[in-house]
């Protein structure tokens, strides 16, 4: 079975890493507002393509349709939010089991298929998942969508999280948390399980693995991910709109986890940050920012397939066989 590092494997990238991790979360103390809101999108969408990379990194089932667990955690949250409690812990474990829960109904049909029929089935699912956020507009809101979510106080200890460098921090000990999460499944014998099932799903069989199950248990458990970043996005905008289902997002997460590096822990997370702040700075001056983005797909794919991460290890391990 491929063993594959949980993390970068040389120590200079993994040392290059951790300073830029901690410049970072040092940096949104002093920045404005909105520079500090881009790192704060940043984290959020770091979960998000953590999430997804379960699937596609580490299991190889590539979704189209991850936006779907996304949105349903963010309008879970915000319903909480607005119809029953302003606490934040119950509107996370809300979003969390609002996301684990359409996972688990969509993963028994999405599973049938295998390849680009996954693909495909996983998309259509999550139009579903848009179409009713769309229509159901006395629960959702319809196209104008679900507004007046505020930000909480964390009850036990009345941190207050109205602001936005408070939020941000917050947002960083979550990521964290769930990094840390990430880090711990994919390192236990389950986690090992998938590389194996990615590598040669039939070899596990014969080895004795339920295959099946292994990939439905990772895909509820990328949905719930995938919710409580949706937590933290409504948390923070305050208002979720269908667009969180459509199909922009699914693909914006799925690059960032292409760009960055599948099958690593910090592609992902740079892939996120990369593509919220070109987003940002493109949108500044086109409306067809994501055309600018569906081309810099294309020449990832081409130019650097293993991603940032992948393009940096490979130039480290040639500079290590030169010397």
């Amino acid at each position: 079975m491929s063993n594959r590092s949980l993390l970068p494997s040389s120590p200079a990238l993994r040392w290059a890493l951790v300073i830029a991790g901690l410049a970072i979360a040092a940096a949104g103390a002093w920045l404005p507002s909105y520079y500090a809101g881009l790192l704060i999108e940043g984290l959020i969408f770091s979960i998000f393509a953590l999430s997804l990379n379960l699937l596609v990194g580490y299991t190889g089932l590539p979704s189209l349709g991850h936006a779907a667990y996304f949105a349903i955690g963010a309008y879970a949250a915000g319903l909480m939010s607005v119809h029953v409690t302003g606490n934040f812990f119950a509107g996370a474990l809300a979003g969390i089991a609002a996301g684990a829960l359409l996972a688990a109904a969509f993963g028994l049909l999405a599973l049938r298929a295998t390849g680009v029929y996954f693909l495909m089935i996983t998309l259509a699912l999550a139009q579903i998942a848009w179409g009713v956020a769309l229509t159901w507009r006395s629960i959702t809101g319809g196209d104008d969508g679900l507004r007046g979510v505020t930000r909480p106080t964390l009850g036990f200890s009345g941190i207050d999280l109205t602001g936005t460098s408070s939020f941000y921090l917050f947002a960083l000990v979550c990521f964290v948390i769930v990094f840390v999460t990430m880090r711990l499944i994919l390192a236990s014998p389950f986690g090992r399980s998938l590389v194996g099932i990615q590598s040669n799903e039939t070899r596990m069989n014969a080895l004795g693995y339920h295959v099946w199950l292994h990939k439905y248990i990772v895909f509820v458990i990328s949905g719930a991910f995938a919710g409580f970043a949706g937590v933290l996005f409504v948390q923070y905008k305050g208002f979720v709109s269908p667009e969180a289902a459509s199909i922009v997002v699914s693909a914006e997460v799925m690059l960032m986890v292409i760009l960055g590096g599948a099958a690593t822990l910090s592609g992902p997370v740079i892939g996120a940050f990369v593509i919220i702040l070109l987003s940002n700075f493109i949108s500044a001056y086109t409306a067809r920012w994501t055309f600018i983005l569906g081309a810099l797909y294309a020449i990832v794919m081409l130019a650097a397939p293993d991603g940032i991460v992948g393009e940096i290890k490979k130039a480290l391990r040639r500079r290590e066989r030169a010397s």
